[in-house]
């Protein structure tokens, strides 16, 4: 078996064609390849439908074998994919409807949109400023006056679990230090722990600033050291068009999981 791997803005995905994984499931390879300690420290996993006709076709798990739609990991599938440069591509990624753009060694996402996406009204009461969306996944966002100094192994996961939000939600910091610009980091559901860049996350972050900064084109500095740039056309209501997020993608090599690793898979 070969575990493609591919990263976007620090985050590291591992894919999977779907037809030489079809005797398990996603949920089983992904608890089984992607934690750290036992598996190859994956943020995420993907299975991949070969290219045909319309739209192609991912589905993601994160690592705690969870479903959930990833739009850094469906960005860095392009570089698995060797799409060329410019190369525009419509993908259904765990049920959402995306368009990928490449552009150099740089992948934008055109994020789902329509009915259902875009900026809700908060669901919890915070101290600080603070904004909830819906993107395919669940994003509370916070304004602080420091991401770096923010514990968010002790800040984040009470407000993960919150009991006003059923199934729980990302949690992300912004710190703006700059018209346009400003500073985040993510805790992410699934993974249970701060990644180096949420994409989703730093969709709806924007999403947000943009509802209370007026500007509507944020460079965003990740804990990864990568800056991502989003722009959307946001409505009154906080419905979004057009949020498009790009960043840098690499394809980073193949790998062969060690048989030991499958026999616990039952194979």
């Amino acid at each position: 078996m070969e575990l493609r791997l591919a990263s976007a803005s620090g985050n590291v995905f591992g894919y999977l064609w779907a037809d030489e994984a079809k005797d398990c499931s996603g949920e089983d390879y992904a608890k089984i390849l992607c934690p750290r300690g036992h598996g190859f420290g994956l943020d995420g996993l993907f299975l991949m439908q070969r290219p045909g006709a319309g739209p192609w076709v991912l589905e993601h798990w994160d690592p705690d074998g969870s479903k959930s739609f990833c739009s850094n990991g469906s960005r860095a599938s392009l570089a698995i994919l060797g799409a060329p440069s410019e190369a525009r591509v419509e993908v259904i990624s765990s049920g959402e409807w995306i368009l990928l753009r490449r552009a150099g060694e740089e992948v934008g996402i055109r994020m789902p949109q329509g009915d259902g996406f875009g900026m809700r009204a908060l669901p919890l009461p915070t101290e600080l400023p603070a904004g909830f969306g819906w993107i395919g996944n669940p994003q509370l966002v916070l304004r602080v006056p420091s991401v770096a100094s923010v514990d968010l192994k002790a800040f984040a996961p009470p407000l993960r679990h919150h009991a006003a939000i059923p199934g729980g939600t990302n949690v992300n910091v912004v710190e703006v230090i700059a018209p346009g610009e400003a500073r985040i980091r993510s805790w992410e559901r699934g993974v249970e722990g701060e990644t180096l860049c949420c994409g989703t996350g730093s969709a709806v972050a924007a999403a947000w600033l943009a509802s209370t900064e007026g500007i509507s084109s944020w460079r965003l500095h990740t804990a990864s050291g990568e800056v991502v740039n989003v722009e959307l056309d946001l409505a009154a209501e906080g419905s979004w068009r057009e949020l498009w997020l790009s960043g840098p993608v690499r394809r980073l090599g193949t790998v062969h999981p060690d048989p030991s690793l499958l026999l616990r898979l039952g194979r």
